[in-house]
């Protein structure tokens, strides 16, 4: 009997330290589970549409870019960051992914909403190329595919899309592309940018604006309105109405300067003017660079100049269509090389690599 007592103790010790020995590995194993479940889920889509990466790609991601961290960034306002691209094209630029990462890290409490033509509809993995790697590594941004028909219901564009006369045009993808942004603005509000802009600051302040892109010309390559604004909804009334698509620019920047010029009763476009709500910025506000200077993008400059020209400056716009075929040097003092490596680095260091 003394025997047995002093057995009693190592028994329960033995019994204690299996059972925390089996409670340890149980919780290990529900741990293991409820993380397998949700990346399995977090690869899924309710409706489907939102693509995912290859799984060729999934470790690749993580080399090519680093999220900035998201803690003690305010709640953002409402409305997503939007960049369309409405040709068939799948292949991003260098720009085109850059837009999108600056746009990601200045805006990481905001959807970044990449829209795209060349997507088709369903469930899918996205195409196998390093951008959509890249830019999927971004918890804040998601690729979709465009639907066109879908995102014109119910708008006075509608009508206007299902003329296939209109594809005949010379401006057509432009066209398409200003027909977006507004329809986009009217429906769902927040910020829509051209897939050529470096955004350089947070542009969730700059609401139910545009820019001025020079002397009393407006653009629409930056927009920010909340849904179901009333200057959308004259911008696309006017769309249809006036309908040119054989002159270059009709239906995107002479469309908002006509109809801005309508909305204040004004003849002239002063700067930062605030007419009944809607903000005409000043042009060093997001297009600090004229487009007859797009050059200059390329051109060496020094820090000191470079701080002074973007002290106000909310985004540049590099004017793709004017500069696409120019080579940048992308290790030089360039002004455009200098952005990349400050506001899009992930994607600075794959240019670097390639080149």
């Amino acid at each position: 009997l003394p025997r047995m007592s002093s057995c009693l103790p190592k028994l329960t010790t033995m019994v204690l330290s299996h059972r925390l020995r089996a409670l340890f590995i149980l919780t290990i194993s529900l741990v293991f589970f409820a993380s397998v479940m949700f990346y399995w889920r977090t690869g899924e889509d309710a409706e489907g549409q939102l693509y995912s990466l290859p799984t060729e790609s999934r470790y690749e991601q993580f080399l090519l870019c680093h999220p900035q961290p998201t803690a003690g960034v305010p709640p953002p306002s409402p409305g997503d960051v939007f960049f369309v691209e409405t040709s068939e094209e799948t292949n991003p630029s260098y720009l085109f992914t850059c837009s999108v990462e600056s746009a990601a890290r200045t805006h990481p409490g905001t959807r970044v909403v990449v829209l795209m033509k060349g997507l088709a509809n369903g469930n899918a993995s996205l195409p196998n190329h390093w951008a959509f790697s890249l830019m999927s590594c971004f918890p804040n941004v998601e690729i979709r595919p465009l639907d066109l028909p879908e995102l014109f219901s119910g708008t006075p564009l509608a009508k206007w899309y299902l003329q296939p006369e209109h594809q005949k045009e010379p401006y057509f993808l432009a066209v398409l592309s200003d027909a977006c942004r507004i329809t986009i603005m009217w429906k769902f509000g927040g910020i829509y940018l051209d897939t050529d802009f470096i955004v350089l600051k947070n542009l969730k302040n700059l609401t139910n604006s545009l820019g001025k892109q020079s002397h009393d010309v407006l653009n629409g390559a930056f927009l920010s309105f909340k849904p179901k604004h009333e200057f959308m909804e004259l911008c696309m009334l006017d769309f249809v109405d006036n309908y040119n698509g054989w002159i270059w620019a009709h239906q995107g920047p002479e469309l908002l300067t006509r109809v801005f010029k309508k909305w204040c009763s004004i003849s002239n476009i002063e700067n930062n003017m605030n007419c009944k709500g809607v903000r005409a910025l000043s042009p060093e506000a997001v297009y600090p660079i004229h487009w007859e200077d797009w050059k200059k993008l390329f051109e060496p400059i020094g820090s000191s100049e470079l701080h002074r020209l973007l002290k106000d400056t909310y985004a540049v716009h590099v004017w793709n269509k004017l500069s696409h075929g120019t080579k940048l040097e992308i290790t030089s003092q360039a002004f455009l090389a200098q952005l990349y490596s400050q506001f899009c680095p992930a994607t600075y260091a794959k240019v670097k690599k390639d080149s």
